[in-house]
């Protein structure tokens, strides 16, 4: 059976990437995003087997959206949840925070809800994954709101699994969480330590999903530096110049 994936925030970077990776492997594919030119992209490379929707998640219609092409695309097996935005917030610029807060909780929240209704509403199987962070690890000072955000949607995620468990819903769920990739998310004037290639990470999370593993921190160097960021004193991180000039 094809199975039918749609993904929110693939006109780019890892989104864009990865649709790509899915549509090599058969998959039938519903790609959102709020610029639809880059998405129609995407569609010229297999027209059959490619639906546009133009969305974005901070719209209060954008759940509504996202019903509107599953059902043009005939159903939903997997919702995988890219969108998102960040940056580096020493000034505290609080538009920027609360743009974060908007895309990365609210509209979160919102198209999480919608793929997990849509599961329970048709009591089918369905995989819901996101791309969250390492970030959300610890609290970021240069960073306030999207490390807030990552341990939110990292929260999320595990509620929604034990709300399946309780309802009886047959829903698998994964969280990726990647840590510095080279995408128009980061600044590239900026240093990032263990930087990573955005094609070899959007492999290792293509592998996690195909295999839905729960959690996924990408990659092994990652996987250590968040075990020791977990070991170290709240007294301590205050401390540390956690910051990229």
């Amino acid at each position: 059976m094809n199975k039918r994936l749609v993904i929110v925030g693939a006109s780019s970077g890892m989104g864009a990437e990865l649709a790509k990776m899915f549509l090599a492997k058969g998959y039938t594919l519903a790609l959102c995003a709020r610029r639809i030119d880059k998405l129609n992209e995407l569609k010229a490379l297999a027209p059959q087997r490619v639906f546009v929707k133009q969305i974005d998640i901070t719209s209060e219609d954008s759940g509504e959206k996202l019903l509107e092409i599953v059902e043009e695309m005939g159903g939903m097996d997997m919702y995988f949840n890219i969108a998102g935005v960040g940056w580096e917030n020493v000034s505290l610029d609080i538009d920027k925070e609360m743009l974060t807060m908007q895309t990365n909780a609210l509209g979160f929240v919102r198209m999480l809800c919608t793929a997990f209704n849509y599961f329970a509403r048709n009591n089918k199987a369905g995989h819901i994954a996101i791309i969250s962070s390492i970030a959300g690890t610890k609290g970021m000072g240069a960073a306030p709101s999207y490390s807030a955000t990552k341990r939110f949607e990292n929260t999320y995620l595990d509620a929604l699994e034990q709300l399946a468990h309780i309802r009886g819903l047959n829903i698998k769920f994964s969280d990726i969480r990647p840590g510095f990739v080279a995408t128009d998310l980061l600044d590239g004037k900026k240093k990032y330590p263990l930087l990573m290639n955005k094609n070899y990470v959007c492999k290792k999370i293509f592998s996690a999903i195909e295999h839905k593993k729960r959690r996924a921190v990408i990659d092994w160097k990652y996987a250590i530096l968040v075990f020791f960021w977990r070991l170290i004193p709240k007294k301590l991180w205050k401390l540390l110049p956690v910051y990229h000039k």
